[in-house]
């Protein structure tokens, strides 16, 4: 599997440092335009939460871009963590293909 050994940018990283700073916004103004708690935001700003399609979609909706731009990059930093957590990465590497 190829996969860079630096881990990629987090969906929380993207929000703050290239929309919520140099926009001036705050996570409690994001919440208030996405519909949802400030908690939530909060959360996946600093990593404690995975978005969802759901919540890809608002961050489109409120930022002017795609839902796939958002999910790219949780499914990139998915794929990182599970091959470069040793228990994860030794689970993976245990599948086979399965013979025809």
């Amino acid at each position: 599997m190829n996969i860079t050994k630096r881990q990629p940018v987090s969906v929380g990283e993207m929000t703050t440092e290239e929309f919520l700073v140099p926009m001036g916004l705050t996570q409690g103004r994001l919440a208030e335009a996405m519909g949802v708690s400030r908690k939530t935001v909060n959360e996946f700003c600093t990593n404690r939460r995975a978005i969802t399609a759901d919540t890809a979609l608002m961050l489109a909706t409120v930022f002017g871009n795609t839902a796939d731009f958002w999910l790219n990059l949780q499914q990139r930093n998915e794929l990182w963590k599970a091959l470069n957590t040793p228990k994860r990465r030794a689970r993976i590497e245990r599948a086979r293909p399965i013979a025809a």
